[in-house]
């Protein structure tokens, strides 16, 4: 199944994943690509594919992502290429902008959706200021976007209030888990009890 995790700046939602990386087994971190610098605490192939301008449109041109937009001032792309290689293996997270979901939306139409929004917008702001990588012109404008992008929060599957880590941990734990008892998900091994019960043991 794919996972699709959405949520503006700050909000929480990559310790939230990371969490649940470390929780969950079968499920894995679709790595997206970006052409914007990297913060300290970040490693390449790890927070994300790290790439110039040049090469991420050449990757545009040459149609090698899922989805990919302009955010804050910087490119963000899904490579197609990952996506499929590691839904074969189980179940997989994209962190994506709202941009991102909604393209992701159109071709993916069985992905699950999840919202993570900050309790208030003054918590948001607090923690973009905590941690302290970005100056206060780029605070500013992602407080504008989270303005717009937490609009869109309705039309997600699910939505996550994050006023307290650990029971937003547990509450995406949650929808994964339910998620993977859906009928149409255990079809199979649905099919398989049935069998059993074609010749029982007297």
């Amino acid at each position: 199944m794919l996972f699709v995790l959405t949520g503006p700046s700050g909000c929480g939602k990559s310790t939230i994943l990371n969490h649940l990386l470390k929780d969950l087994r079968n499920i894995q971190f679709s790595v997206s690509h970006t052409t914007r610098p990297r913060r300290p605490s970040e490693v390449d192939g790890r927070e994300y594919h790290f790439v110039s301008k040049a090469e991420f449109k050449r990757m545009v041109a040459r149609n090698m992502f899922l989805e990919w937009a302009e955010v804050h001032g910087n490119l963000y792309g899904t490579s197609k290429k990952e996506v499929a290689a590691k839904t074969r293996d189980g179940d997989l997270i994209l962190d994506v902008d709202v941009q991102g979901a909604r393209s992701i939306r159109k071709c993916r139409k069985d992905a699950i959706f999840v919202f993570v929004l900050p309790p208030r917008a003054a918590d948001l702001r607090k923690r973009l200021i905590d941690r302290g990588e970005d100056d206060p012109a780029a605070i500013r404008r992602r407080l504008d976007n989270a303005k717009r992008e937490i609009r869109e929060a309705p039309s997600f599957d699910y939505a996550i209030i994050n006023d307290r880590l650990n029971r937003a941990i547990l509450e995406f734990e949650a929808i994964v888990l339910a998620a993977r008892c859906r009928t149409d998900v255990q079809d199979q091994t649905i099919r398989s009890i049935l069998r059993s019960f074609s010749s029982p043991k007297r």
